[in-house]
């Protein structure tokens, strides 16, 4: 079978390897779609700490179980299931935490191997009728936005700002939607990604200079209930500070490159105006079954945001395209 694996920072080959078997509690799936985000591109950039090559790549997995057929969605995130954390219910921010594509083979693959962990934490979920395996497979950065917007408390009546046009951002205007925002305003500097993204997601203003100034003006002063940064910027994190209404929510979506992490913050802000600012570390389980769910119901419309469809071979293409901010949704179809 033709696999794509990560040998090191700018070496990703399309390769020939063995078709895999799975081992005791283990999985075996046909891989129908595995989308590619700006993690992967970063990967292909820089490498990540927790991949020790060769690995396959991919962690938005979509496919069916070999030999029976059921069409399957599978989480990128594991968690352990037995920590501290984990038997909180914390599951997001497992010590323990694992992930497919970077500790196991991802679905860069025609076939992959779900690990007995993933099955141990219900990280294995059916695909509703009607669902394709594209959208499927965008059920895993959904779920990770839930957890954004459950953590930053998005609900009626909220004006939210979303900073960053990439899926990520558009899976957020979309969502705030679903949970009752009554406006969203959409952010980004670059004004040509910003147009192709608000001719899918429709927000209600897109903003591509001064935001602060933009969006008091847009609220007539008053600031936003909810910001969210959906971009690797710590300008716009700064940014979201200043333009948060008072009692206003700002989520911390986008981790920022680790060689700069820090920001310039006035903390008199984030204390006369009690806001909150919380930080959003991927997804459980259940919030992935609960994406697939607002998925089939069409709640959150993911099938338009899906630009292009490429196959295995063009991976390379797939990632570039999301390098270049040229795309929505890139999904592989091995």
């Amino acid at each position: 079978m033709k696999v794509a694996r990560f040998h090191a920072p700018g070496d990703i080959r399309v390769e020939d390897a063995p078709e895999p078997v799975a081992g005791p509690g283990e999985l075996k799936i046909r891989v129908r779609n595995c989308s590619t985000c700006g993690t992967d591109a970063k990967i292909f950039r820089f490498g990540h700490h927790h991949i020790r090559p060769p690995r396959v790549m991919g962690h938005e997995i979509a496919g069916e179980v070999a030999g029976t057929g059921e069409r399957v969605q599978v989480i990128a995130a594991i968690p352990c299931g037995t920590c501290e954390e984990c038997r909180r219910g914390r599951l997001t921010v497992c010590p323990n935490q694992e992930s497919m594509g970077y500790h196991y083979d991802g679905g860069f693959a025609e076939y992959m191997i779900v690990p007995a962990k993933v099955l141990a934490v219900n990280g294995v979920n059916a695909i509703p009728a009607g669902v394709g395996f594209a959208e499927a497979s965008v059920a895993e950065p959904l779920a990770c936005v839930l957890n954004g917007q459950s953590l930053a408390r998005v609900g009626d009546g909220d004006d939210v700002v979303v900073m960053g046009a990439g899926p990520i951002g558009c899976l957020h205007v979309r969502l705030a939607r679903a949970r009752g925002a009554a406006r969203v305003f959409l952010v980004d500097v670059n004004a040509e990604r910003l147009a192709m993204a608000a001719a899918l997601v429709s927000p209600d203003a897109v903003i591509d200079s001064d935001p602060v100034e933009q969006v008091l003006k847009l609220t007539g002063g008053r600031g936003a209930d909810v910001v969210i940064t959906a971009a690797a910027a710590g300008a716009a994190q700064e940014q979201a500070v200043r333009m948060a209404a008072r009692q206003g929510r700002i989520s911390f979506f986008g981790g920022l490159p680790k060689d700069d992490p820090y920001i310039r913050l006035d903390s008199n802000l984030v204390h006369y105006r009690e806001l909150t600012i919380v930080g959003a570390n991927g997804s459980s389980p259940a919030h992935n079954a609960e994406a697939l769910r607002l998925i089939a119901g069409g709640l959150v419309p993911v099938a338009d945001l899906i630009t292009h469809r490429l196959p295995l071979p063009q991976v390379l293409d797939g990632i570039d395209l999301v390098s270049r901010g040229a795309a929505i949704k890139v999904t592989i179809e091995p």
